[in-house]
């Protein structure tokens, strides 16, 4: 009887232990790129290029973004936790496979490079990313995002070349408390006025 209960018990610890690494397996999957180029298609391609390289001011670029970082923001577009009109609709009928297929698939695609158009704000912005405003301890945003914008993955936004229209409406949501998805971001944005919020913006849209 106790060689049947010792039998008992390890089948039962094997199987805790296959499912497990089942369950991990299931989750450290690869993405299907050939799938995400087709939701893509079908869902973003319309507001954020073909190529996940918007050409639409107000839409973000989506392109060589990390992935990581595109999966948490749809995550939080269908949860309502970031809030937008039209994500929230679109996000709403991705499944958890769907977001990691597109993000993964529009990441591998390059950015365009953007540029800076704001001639006579562009070293302001300059010095903000990079230097941050001490005396009102507002941190340099390179810090985070990295000297030529590329960001850290699963950690911060790639900022290199995205569209100086976005970033201000977004470091302006951030300010104002609109956008509630970034403890982080919100408390560096309420420090900045709508000049300075401008220059980064800009500076950023200029960066490689």
């Amino acid at each position: 009887m106790k060689l049947i209960a010792l039998f008992t018990v390890a089948a039962a610890l094997s199987a805790t232990v296959f499912s497990s690494v089942a369950s991990e397996a299931a989750a450290s999957a690869k993405p299907d790129l050939a799938k995400g180029e087709a939701s893509f298609a079908g869902v973003c391609a319309a507001c954020h290029a073909p190529d996940g390289n918007s050409l639409i001011p107000v839409n973000p670029k989506l392109a060589q973004q990390h992935p990581e970082y595109l999966i948490k923001q749809l995550t939080e577009f269908k949860a309502g936790k970031r809030e937008n009109a039209i994500m929230n609709g679109m996000a709403a009928a991705l499944s958890e496979d769907d977001m990691k297929n597109i993000a993964y698939w529009v990441s591998s695609k390059k950015a365009t490079p953007g540029a800076a158009k704001e001639k006579e704000l562009v070293m302001l912005g300059e010095k903000i990313y990079r230097g941050g405003i001490a005396d009102r301890q507002i941190p340099a945003c390179a810090g985070c995002h990295s000297p030529n914008g590329a960001g850290i993955p699963a950690q911060y936004p790639r900022l290199s070349g995205q569209h100086a229209d976005y970033a201000v409406v977004q470091l302006t949501a951030f300010r104002d408390g609109v956008r509630k998805n970034s403890l982080q971001m919100t408390q560096v944005a309420a420090k900045l006025n709508d000049r300075e919020i401008k220059a980064v913006a800009d500076y950023i849209a200029g960066l490689r």
